[in-house]
């Protein structure tokens, strides 16, 4: 936890936007467990990401671990929690079960509105669509939603944590913001 926000590291290898990680899973996994107060672990496999990796994960840590993909089903939820996930992110959609255990990501404003402020709300600056930034800001979101909610993307560094936000889901440039930390 920095300065009150949790962090939530995640194990990123690639992504469907050209990314690609110079460090291997089990690297980024080790930093991840120092740095973060959750862990994010791919299920999706245009991210690299898949169910087994969440129990890869599980035998690996006792942090809890959120299970990081679109989950456009009930079921994929619930294969998450079984393969050992805390939470689960859950894309466009509000869920009726296990909402305790969900963190909601919508795709604009609008979707983020409609969230009830008892549920975790994910505001990611990446359009999931084209990859590019979203011309909505964290600081429109935060000003929408007064509940529990998470800054995702486009975080390098400590300096780069939006004044309100609950938690930062540092993917990409996980190593860049851990470098950051020690550097504080």
């Amino acid at each position: 936890m920095i300065k009150g926000t949790k962090i939530i590291a995640e194990v990123k290898t690639i992504s469907p936007y050209g990314f690609k990680s110079d460090k291997s899973w089990e690297e980024l996994f080790k930093i991840a467990d120092e740095i973060g107060d959750i862990i994010s672990v791919h299920t999706d496999k245009r991210w690299s990401g898949s169910f087994d990796l969440v129990s890869k994960a599980r035998k690996l840590t006792n942090k809890p671990i959120l299970a990081k993909g679109i989950h456009a089903t009930d079921e994929e939820i619930e294969k998450a929690i079984r393969a050992g996930a805390d939470y689960v992110l859950v894309v466009g959609r509000i869920p009726s079960i296990h909402q305790d255990k969900l963190l909601i990501e919508p795709l604009n404003l609008k979707q983020l509105s409609e969230i009830p402020t008892n549920l975790k709300a994910v505001w990611n600056s990446r359009d999931l669509s084209t990859g590019n930034n979203k011309k909505e800001t964290f600081e429109e979101a935060r000003a929408i939603f007064t509940g529990w909610l998470c800054q995702a993307s486009n975080i390098k560094s400590i300096k780069d944590i939006k004044k309100g936000a609950d938690a930062v889901l540092i993917g990409s440039n996980l190593p860049e913001f851990y470098k950051s930390i020690n550097n504080l």
